[in-house]
């Protein structure tokens, strides 16, 4: 196992890695809305918080020589699914066909009052 790390990411807030890889697999932990440089979640609500999630997979996977276009299965965690359009809509943006596979669940509440997080398996390149 090969852990993975970029400054282009938010550092871990736990005993956990940004990624890991293994057996031809990236196992990207799930990313918080944190912009790298300020520490802080973006403003413009969900829709924003998405695409800093999904901006931090990226930075991952590219640190692991991989890519977006690489991703095979995402979780998104929401903590209102009344987002989920919204979280669709930019989600799009990041993803073509064939898509990965997903799942959505609202949870009660996130790590620092997030209302976005997302994981992703992705093939290592």
């Amino acid at each position: 196992m090969k852990q993975i790390n970029t400054k282009n990411a938010p550092a871990a807030i736990g005993p956990y890695s940004q990624a890991v890889s293994s057996g031809g697999f990236i196992f990207v932990s799930g990313q918080l809305p944190i912009d790298p440089a300020t520490g802080e979640f973006p403003e413009g609500g969900v829709e924003a918080q998405t695409r800093q999630s999904l901006s931090n997979i990226k930075s991952i996977l590219e640190e692991a020589g991989s890519g977006l276009d690489k991703v095979l299965k995402t979780t998104v965690l929401l903590a209102d699914m009344g987002d989920f359009a919204a979280m669709n809509g930019v989600y799009a943006e990041f993803f073509g066909t064939p898509y990965p596979a997903r799942c959505a669940f609202a949870v009660k509440t996130l790590p620092k009052g997030a209302l976005v997080e997302i994981e992703c398996i992705a093939e290592n390149a």
